[in-house]
């Protein structure tokens, strides 16, 4: 308990900007050590690159149905970290055989467990720009790669981007449904802008417009390279946040507002419930399917167009599927455009309220919930007077929730969860103080540098270090016999 407080204390006494440095910190550094296992500590990256993952707070299964959402970005960063490749080399997988020109080598700190068995290294030529259309377009295995690759082919228009050496490392958790995918893409984005800048002393910097451009891109990539038919909330949180602000998109226009969320004693709790989900199912694809067949039938283009006294009178035209999923879609609508205004209000009692309402139409109508998802629920609701609201967030079928709750009762919602959360893999939840973060951006180039001489210094030393203790512990050893013998004497 005396660690769980230590903790809270310290994380929700750091800014935003703290906390997304450190994170930003701790992957580059793990990119870099990455880095020179792969390609050899003499070879150094020259960019470096960071996009948050998100949570939503209210607006779930809307965006691809031309609604409106409200996420923020986390702390938590995918870093991508690299250099423009130097020609032909040595395969890390093969040293003995050269890499052709033209070729980029990719590889990920993740661990192979938590990328599901797959190679965490992989080479491949950069992907030609496909024409446009809607096509799925199949780059092959590892599965992880299928969204770099997608956002390099369809940003290698003219062929002008280069091969490349990069490491991937991230803070954000896989699977978990605060959006490692759009994270990833957008991290990838970045980091071909960098690569195709005329001058690498001047940051990187877009308008507003740019950085919309730069998220439907992303999302095509998604769509295409990945199989995913996911909306542009993602994307967009990913490239648009603001620090200390939740972002409200309205997806029908792509217009975006910046929400006050600094109040000192507002916390937002993600906590994973460590049971993962995968959009690439049928699933996700299934419920979108319905929602415009649901539209149709209602005779409009979008559910956001559709009211909720269209879907009761129309009830009879619709699939009893179809009738659940516009029935949640349409309420969710109404009551994300309701949170966005008590939320600017400071009525956070309100605002849980329509959290509540909000999982339980997921769970109830639209069926994205699991029994782990809604236990986390249930447990952080008991606590009525600190918790305002809570709400599985993200795609569903596992993943995470986002509880909203006053700063005094984070401890107690923690161990009470920690103290009867069930896990079908048996395995315990996994919580995050979220704090509003800024969007994707470069690592600076000291910060960069601050981490290859960091590294640098680490392995000089494991260098010299085994040898000197090879030699040394014998003598040692050695040198203890004799006094020893010496002294029984």
């Amino acid at each position: 308990a005396y660690r769980i407080r230590t903790h809270i204390i310290a994380h929700i006494a750091c800014t935003a900007v703290d906390m997304q440095t450190k994170e930003v910190e701790t992957c580059c550094r793990q990119a870099v050590e990455r880095f020179h296992t792969v390609f050899g500590r003499n070879d150094k990256p020259t960019v470096g690159v960071f996009a948050p993952g998100r949570v939503n707070l209210i607006g779930e299964h809307t965006d691809y149905n031309g609604g409106c959402v409200l996420p923020m970005a986390l702390h938590l960063v995918t870093v991508i970290i690299g250099r423009p490749s130097p020609g032909p080399s040595p395969s890390p997988s093969s040293p003995s055989t050269p890499v052709s020109g033209g070729v980029c080598r990719l590889a990920t700190c993740a661990t192979s467990s938590s990328i599901t068995g797959q190679n965490n290294y992989c080479e491949f030529p950069v992907p030609d720009c496909p024409p446009d259309g809607d096509e799925r377009i199949d780059t092959g295995d590892p599965e992880w790669a299928k969204y770099v690759k997608g956002v390099v082919a369809l940003m290698n228009k003219g062929g002008r981007v280069p091969p490349f050496d990069a490491v991937i490392a991230t803070t954000v958790p896989l699977g978990g449904g605060v959006s490692s995918s759009a994270a990833l893409e957008v991290a990838t984005c970045l980091f071909v802008e960098k690569l195709l800048q005329a001058s690498a002393e001047v940051p990187l910097s877009f308008t507003d417009e740019e950085k919309k451009e730069r998220a439907l891109l992303c999302q095509n990539a998604e769509h295409r390279f990945a199989g995913v038919p996911c909306g542009i909330m993602d994307q967009f949180v990913c490239l648009m946040a603001r620090e200390n602000h939740a972002l409200f998109i309205d997806c029908s226009n792509q217009e975006a507002e910046h929400v006050s969320l600094s109040n000192p004693d507002l916390v937002v709790l993600v906590t994973n419930s460590n049971y993962k989900h995968s959009h690439a199912g049928g699933e996700y694809a299934n419920r979108r399917a319905g929602c415009f067949s649901a539209a149709k039938k209602l005779g409009k283009e979008f559910l956001k167009d559709v009211t909720r006294e269209e879907v009761e009178a129309q009830k009879d035209q619709l699939e009893e599927e179809e009738y659940h999923y516009a029935r949640h879609v349409v309420g969710e609508i109404s009551r994300t455009r309701e949170a966005v205004e008590v939320l600017k209000t400071e009525d956070y009692r309100k605002f849980g309220e329509l959290m509540n309402q909000s999982h339980d139409s997921l769970r109830d109508d639209y069926k994205v919930s699991c029994d782990e998802l809604d236990q986390l629920v249930d447990l952080a609701r008991q606590d009525r007077e600190g918790v305002y609201g809570s709400r599985m967030t993200g795609g569903g079928f596992g993943g995470c929730t986002v509880t909203l709750l006053h700063r005094s009762a984070v401890e107690r919602t923690i161990q009470r969860i920690k103290s009867n959360y069930k896990n079908k893999d048996h395995k315990e939840a996994t919580f995050y103080v979220a704090t509003p973060s800024s969007g994707a951006g470069e690592i600076p180039p000291e910060q960069l540098q601050r981490c290859l001489r960091s590294c640098k210094t680490a392995g000089s030393g494991m260098r010299f270090g085994f040898p000197f203790l090879a030699v040394l512990v014998p003598v040692v050893i050695a040198i203890t016999a004799y006094l020893i013998y010496a002294y029984r004497q």
